[in-house]
């Protein structure tokens, strides 16, 4: 096929008075033909618009370079900035940079063909055709990507899913699905839609995996979220305007035990879970879903912290008393190493960060963590404390999986506030990773070490 490039020129207007600062980030690319001919040529990317409230604003203007994959990893980008400052009193209106030069350039030279790549990809039952953006059907794994999020999300959205399409999916061509307790507006819908060609899916969670539940005592649920909200005494993780909301409760408890279950996602066995807001700071040249796929694996993560024991604590008693009732699912080879010093006694509040995961969801689906969860939710744990998905899904397991079914993903670069991994070495130059790898979770208050010592 014939590579093309899209270039859009976007316009931008914001209102409000006052200085508006406007920071632009140009990209100079280097292309190259098959017989090794080059050619330059700087594009801008169409403009992520967003209301201005007050000045002065920065607001990023990024490229975005639509090619044939086989001509884009044949290709080298530079990143320039740029800064305009304006003063604005009334309605401004922005034009891109003008590009005529540039298209005229780009299009002599595209006009020929490049040989698509080739990925290899084992056979698998669980393999399924899906069609990729550049029309090649080679065998992807029965995956996709799954984002959480609202629709006041939006411009956090963007920032995720155009960093995993330039870093990873334009390669591959993976579906997204997206969950929101509320139907998803048509101008999310639009916008997100335009960063990929993959296949996406917005759906509204049912009411019944969201709300909290009739048999919550929501007297005793309230006094909770209150007294977690006014503890001066104690560091609760994300401030009291999470953890003395109902909502946050809701999110913890549809991520452990329901996601999953969900109508857009009961055709895929693996996941990979994508925040709102996350930096991807490396490029992806191998597929993390069929290496999960061809290397047994079930759990992927690549940042382990500790939990706030305040937050969770009657969480491992009650743990403890499932393992004491159903002894028949717990494995003598798991890796209850990683969570507790003394053989199950105590929870050294070690988890994996579920903000990233890449899973087989058939786990989550299965009776042993089904149990596991009923068992839990019955509790009221979600509501009368503040269990979160990480330390339940970590938890699980820990005690249901081998260490050799878990993958820690350590050349992926990641970032979640306040956190980050950033590979190393030859991995942090192939990769181009742009963060600092001197900036690392796993050199301070990490739980990796544990899983590496199993």
């Amino acid at each position: 096929m014939t590579p093309e490039i899209n270039i859009t020129i976007a316009t931008m207007v914001v209102s409000h008075g006052g200085d508006l600062t406007i920071r632009t980030q140009l990209q100079e690319c280097e292309f190259y033909y098959p017989t090794g001919y080059r050619s330059f040529v700087s594009l801008t990317r169409n403009l992520l618009t967003r209301p201005v409230q007050s000045s002065p604003v920065d607001i990023e203007y990024r490229v975005r370079l639509k090619a044939n994959p086989a001509l884009r990893k044949q290709s080298r980008c530079t990143s320039q900035s740029a800064m305009i400052r304006l003063s604005s009193r009334a309605l401004v209106a922005v034009l891109a940079i003008p590009i005529v030069l540039y298209l005229v350039l780009a299009l002599g030279f595209l006009s020929r063909s490049l040989p698509e790549p080739v990925l290899p990809v084992k056979n698998s039952p669980y393999n399924k055709h899906l069609e990729r953006p550049n029309g090649d059907t080679s065998l992807l794994a029965n995956a996709t990507f799954v984002v959480l999020c609202r629709n006041s999300d939006l411009g956090d959205v963007l920032w995720s899913v155009q960093q995993m399409e330039d870093r990873f999916n334009k390669q591959f061509g993976y579906p997204w699905v997206f969950l929101n307790d509320e139907p998803f507006t048509e101008g999310f819908q639009e916008r997100v839609s335009a960063l990929t060609d993959a296949t996406i899916s917005f759906g509204t969670i049912p009411r019944e995996h969201w709300v909290q539940p009739e048999w919550i005592d929501e007297d005793r649920a309230q006094e909770a979220r209150r007294q977690m909200g006014m503890d001066r005494a104690h560091f609760i993780p994300y401030g009291a305007i999470f953890t003395a909301s109902d909502r946050y409760r809701n999110m913890c408890r549809f991520n452990s035990g329901f996601f999953f279950r969900h109508d857009l996602l009961k055709p895929y066995k693996y996941y990979w879970r994508v925040e709102p807001g996350v930096r991807f700071f490396c490029d992806l040249d191998y597929d993390p879903f069929t290496f999960m796929e061809h290397n047994n694996k079930t759990y992927g993560f690549n940042i382990g912290i500790y939990e706030y024991k305040f937050t969770i604590l009657t969480l491992w008693d009650t743990v403890k008393e499932f393992m004491r009732e159903n002894p028949e699912l717990i494995p003598e080879d798991n890796m209850m190493g990683f969570i507790s010093d003394d053989a199950g006694e105590t929870y050294n509040l070690c988890h994996f960060w579920s903000n990233f995961e890449i899973g087989d969801m058939d786990f989550w689906r299965g009776d042993a963590y089904t149990r596991f969860f009923d068992f839990l939710d019955k509790k009221g744990g979600f509501y009368y404390e503040r269990w979160g998905d990480a330390p339940v899904h970590s938890i699980a397991a820990s005690i249901f999986l081998r260490k050799e079914q878990t993958q820690f993903f350590s050349d992926i670069g990641y970032r979640h506030e306040p956190f980050q991994i950033c590979p190393q070495g030859e991995d942090w130059t192939k990769r181009r990773c742009s963060c600092d790898p001197t900036v690392n979770i796993d050199k301070s208050m990490s739980c990796i070490p544990r899983w590496e010592g199993l």
